[in-house]
């Protein structure tokens, strides 16, 4: 076969192992992959592939998805019965059965009824003939489906049907001729097989209905193949979407908002969750579309169902009250980083197989999102943060002041402005590294009493800035002094006893709606932690409000 189609190892199987000639083509006809039978027609004949546009239209309309052909061999001509499979991607699966036999069997069966019971007995088909009463009264000698010939002659085709209808004709009845219609009969060990029967009745002189002739063939491989390619087509289509869903969305969270979406409709659930797995190993909720099951799973039905994920090589179903869950973790380069939930009501139709497999890609390709994401948010906080401290950077930490500064519904807040007292002295000493540490203490204090709506920010060199968001003025003074009261965790870091590290601290109370800026807030906290260190350092003083002219207020250090 052909090497040019790798892209899809199991078509690619079902192409090599296809009992006839089996051809893919791209949309402009050029051949991708061919069997060896395939490849012998091609050779031997190539006037009937003149005619693969027209198929390829029909196909893709949907008008049409069998065609027949005619070659010229050593045997003299031979028919071949085409199924035309359109696949994404614009391709064409060609899948071919020799006829010619079974239309030679055919003719022959209106000259001579011992040359067709000669003719079938050879024939991989079975043959068989119906009486008026519409019973059995000839099957071939190899019998069929697993029964004897005794146990089929003399007894009624309907007892072997599966979908019975009464009121519905049999093909064992037709008063018409059949050809290739398909019936799904029980085996004589109680399993479906499906056969493709062509059928001639049997009419006297007078017109009387005698019975009927038919061969049958059984097709239940070639049924299975196709129901395999069609659910292979159509995984394709589902995940090829969903992989470009993904691509296409550059915000890797909304892209696992979507992708929930997808995989809910994909598998035909109410709802879907993904989770993310974060620095410490705890799962959080990244995503979720339709019902919500973590209301149901709450507590450790939820934290135990997840690490059972987690632990899982393969998709793993579970059954809680009247949801039926299936769930898969999610890798990135065989690192577990997540997990993808979908679930029914009882009463849906359980998992089968094919959803095992479709949530499987899924989950590859929500692994490769979750591995994005993290990137993405690494980034961001490379970009947003100190890389000493691990405080907003000067740049982030005004952007977002700005920001907080447009709101009016937060009320009176404080903004801190500290700096190092003797840190200089630390890194002539000492060095930079003995410095660096000093810094990371001074953070370590700063962020230490963060609340959510706080911001705290390193300024550049050893001077810091704390935004205390609805921090009226006697707030602000009991942190400044929890701060200057953690300095003795400090002081082992000092440069020498005569040069202690310590802290002077400016505040700037802001009210909304005066219309100021961070700069100018910024530049009062400023002020104001010079005009502490101009009285002795070590302690903090109150700016001025902003249209003020009076001195800033004379606190003393505590």
């Amino acid at each position: 076969m052909s090497n040019a189609f790798t892209d899809c190892p199991e078509l690619t199987t079902v192409i090599t192992g296809y009992p006839g000639p089996a051809v893919l083509i791209t949309e402009s006809d050029v051949v991708l992959a061919a069997n060896g039978q395939a490849q012998a027609l091609l050779a031997a004949d190539m006037g009937w592939w003149q005619s693969i546009g027209l198929w390829r239209n029909a196909a893709v309309a949907g008008l049409a998805e069998q065609r027949s052909t005619r070659h010229f061999g050593h045997d003299g001509p031979m028919v071949y019965d085409w199924q035309v499979i359109s696949l994404p991607q614009s391709r064409l699966l060609l899948l071919g059965r020799d006829i010619t036999l079974e239309r030679r069997l055919r003719q022959t069966l209106t000259e001579s009824r011992q040359r067709y019971k000669d003719l079938v007995e050879i024939s991989s088909d079975f043959a068989w003939e119906t009486d008026q009463e519409g019973r059995f009264v000839f099957v071939s000698q190899r019998g069929a489906l697993g029964f004897s010939v005794e146990s089929l002659v003399g007894r009624h085709p309907r007892t072997l049907m599966i979908h019975d209808d009464p009121e519905m004709p049999l093909a064992f009845e037709t008063r018409r001729p059949i050809d290739g219609t398909e019936l799904w009969l029980y085996r004589a060990d109680g399993n479906p097989a499906c056969v493709q029967t062509s059928v001639k009745p049997l009419i006297d002189a007078n017109g009387h209905w005698l019975g009927a002739r038919g061969v049958c063939r059984d097709i239940t491989e070639q049924v299975i193949r196709g129901a395999e390619l069609s659910r292979i087509r159509n995984r394709e289509t589902i995940l090829n979407h969903i992989s470009h869903t993904l691509r296409d969305q550059l915000d890797a969270a909304k892209a696992l908002e979507v992708a929930a979406f997808e995989s809910t409709r994909a598998l035909e659930a109410i709802g879907c969750a993904i989770h993310r797995i974060d620095g410490d190993g705890s799962p959080l909720l990244a995503a979720a579309f339709g019902d919500d099951m973590e209301g149901r799973l709450s507590g450790g039905r939820l934290s135990a169902l997840l690490d059972a994920v987690v632990m899982a090589d393969v998709p793993i179903e579970r059954t809680f009250g009247t949801l039926s869950l299936l769930a898969c973790r999610t890798q990135f380069r065989q690192m577990v980083n997540g997990t993808v939930c979908v679930w029914r009501n009882g009463t849906a139709a359980p998992w089968d197989e094919d959803a095992l497999t479709l949530i499987g890609g899924v989950a590859d390709r929500i692994g490769i999102t979750h591995a994005h994401l993290a990137y993405q948010e690494r980034l961001r906080h490379l970009s947003e943060r100190d890389s000493l401290t691990g405080l907003f950077n000067r740049r982030t930490f005004l952007e977002r002041l700005e920001e907080m500064l447009s709101w009016r519904d937060f009320g009176t807040s404080s903004l801190l402005y500290i700096d190092l007292d003797n840190f200089k002295a630390v890194n002539d000493l000492h060095g930079h590294h003995q410095g660096d540490k000093v810094l990371g203490a001074v953070a370590m204090l700063i962020d230490a009493g963060i609340r959510p709506g706080d911001l705290a920010g390193r300024m550049g060199g050893d001077e810091f800035v704390l935004w205390l968001a609805r921090t009226d003025e006697q707030s602000a003074v009991k942190v400044v002094r929890r701060l200057l009261a953690g300095v003795e965790t400090l002081r082992p870091l000092s440069a020498s006893p005569e040069q202690l590290l310590g802290m002077s601290i400016g505040i700037a109370i802001h009210h909304p709606g005066q219309g100021e800026t961070a700069a100018f807030l910024i530049e009062r906290a400023d002020t104001a932690m010079y005009e502490a260190k101009l009285h002795g350092k070590g302690g903090y003083r109150l700016a001025p409000a902003r249209r003020d002219t009076a001195p800033p207020s004379e606190e003393s250090p505590p």
